[in-house]
């Protein structure tokens, strides 16, 4: 074997072997690393998040983990007028990035909140509805985070997940109904197939 093929395959290797590690040991992605979720996102698109999620103005909805806020301005101004979004992640770095971002696009209606997504700090019934794309994958309990949708999500609300093939914490749609089943929500509707999906839950 040459050694040009030698390096490829170690590189594969590599590569893999930190796939499969991020895929058992769920966690955020790094603020240091944080162009994975700056470049635009294919078929999990703004748009289509806007078709299903269905945000209306005058609504109060929850983002978790936003990032560096690449859903969370288009998102603010379909509620407005009136409405606000609150954006919730457990680094300090995206939401000060986010509100950044906000600040220079002249947004003044999102409501940043430092917080693990297992224990969120808000009240019963307090969103109209919530949204995370590829972030459920990163938290180790994700029945827990579901739970906790269901709580601060008033009864009829929906919240939305959205999911990418080639995320190593890609949640598949079957594996999402399974969960979202057994932390009290049923599937209301889908876009998308096996390689990426936009998936609404209600209680």
């Amino acid at each position: 074997m040459d050694r040009g093929r030698a390096l490829a395959l170690l590189a594969g290797g590599g590569v893999l072997g930190a796939a499969l590690w991020w895929r058992t040991h769920p966690s955020a992605c790094p603020y240091s690393q944080r162009f994975w979720v700056e470049a635009p996102h294919p078929f999990i698109t703004q748009d289509r998040l806007r078709e299903i999620l269905e945000p209306r103005p005058g609504e109060r909805l929850l983002e978790l983990g936003p990032g560096t806020g690449y859903y969370s301005l288009p998102v603010a101004g379909w509620l407005s007028p009136g409405g606000t979004l609150d954006v919730a992640d457990i680094q300090q770095e995206m939401l000060d990035h986010t509100m950044r971002r906000a600040a220079e696009a002249g947004i003044g209606t999102i409501a940043p909140t430092r917080a693990d997504a297992r224990e969120l700090p808000f009240e019963d019934d307090r969103f109209d509805g919530a949204y995370l794309v590829t972030v459920l994958g990163e938290i180790p309990d994700q029945g827990a985070a579901l739970r906790e949708l269901r709580r601060v999500v008033r009864p009829g609300g929906r919240i939305v997940v959205g999911e990418l093939f080639g995320d190593p914490h890609m949640v598949t749609h079957s594996a999402l109904a399974r969960t979202a089943g057994e932390a009290g929500l049923r599937v209301e509707r889908k876009l998308g197939g096996a390689l990426w999906h936009y998936t609404r839950l209600q209680a």
